[in-house]
């Protein structure tokens, strides 16, 4: 797996008598091996124009396959539209993309096959139960042994008891872990997260965690978008920092965070001096 500089400062799983254990399996089930022999994601001038507005201005980017990626950024930065793009839910203005050696403009078909996504403001169908609406995915994405994924994913998140619940009647960190278990429950070799500890508890953030860095060290690739640089800082190989649509660094999170004390600082510093 590629290196990431500070990857052993805190990276590891939590083995104190408070940690979590990971009870699911890494599994990979798409069966798409180029994933095993291209980059993961490599985007080239990547352009997004909305009327006069630019979203995006000539995003350069490479993750390799295997790599924990975060991309930050303040708000209205480009973040959720560059990961519309990578994940074929938007067409660029102009310049190229391929996620997992396919075109997501061409194929976003094929591409959202290939992923999991967890979209930030995203919620299940309200008028689905808990289990209906795994079962749903996991008959689009034609999971093996779907009922036992399903249950697996209950039980990792500790939904059982709301597995006959309506969406509508869930709460918010409920629906979060819901969409997690979704974007989980075929075994994607590569995972967009977007904001994907947002209203979970201090638990639940630490269970995801432990369970993305077992991911990720099983040779699967995670590209982040995130606010809580804390985290952040603890989980991934490299990071790049984009404002204005465009990348203002990249690199491992040493490299980015230089003389910095925490990548919070250097966030700070990066977005501070272009205001």
């Amino acid at each position: 797996m590629p290196s990431g500089g500070d990857k052993d400062n805190g990276r590891g799983p939590s083995t104190g008598s408070g940690a979590s254990t990971i009870t699911s399996p890494i599994l990979s089930n798409n069966g798409l091996e180029l994933a095993r022999h291209v980059k993961a994601i490599v985007a080239r001038g990547l352009r997004k124009r909305y009327g006069s507005v630019t979203a995006l201005d000539g995003i350069d980017l490479e993750v390799e396959a295997g790599e924990f990626f975060g991309l930050f950024g303040p708000n209205g930065a480009g973040k959720t539209t560059l990961l519309r793009i990578l994940t074929g839910q938007l067409a660029p203005t102009g310049g190229t993309a391929r996620v997992l050696g396919i075109d997501p403009a061409k194929s976003a078909l094929r591409v959202k096959a290939a992923i999991g996504i967890v979209p930030e403001v995203e919620s299940p169908p309200s008028y689905l139960t808990a289990a209906e609406y795994l079962y749903f995915v996991g008959r689009v994405r034609e999971v093996p042994k779907l009922q036992e994924a399903i249950d697996r994913w209950l039980a990792f998140f500790d939904l059982g008891g709301t597995r006959g619940t309506i969406c509508r009647d869930l709460s918010k960190g409920t629906r979060q872990k819901l969409m997690l278990a979704a974007a989980f429950l075929h075994g994607p070799d590569l995972l967009f997260l977007d904001e994907p500890f947002i209203n979970l508890d201090p638990i639940y953030q630490r269970r995801l965690k432990d369970y993305l860095i077992e991911y990720s060290a099983a040779g699967h690739t995670v590209f982040m978008c995130s606010h809580l640089l804390e985290i952040a800082e603890r989980l991934c190989d490299r990071v790049a920092v984009i404002d204005g649509g465009r990348v203002i660094a990249q690199g491992s999170v040493a490299e980015v965070r230089r003389e910095e004390k925490d990548l919070e600082s250097a966030f700070l510093r990066l977005v501070g001096e272009r205001r």
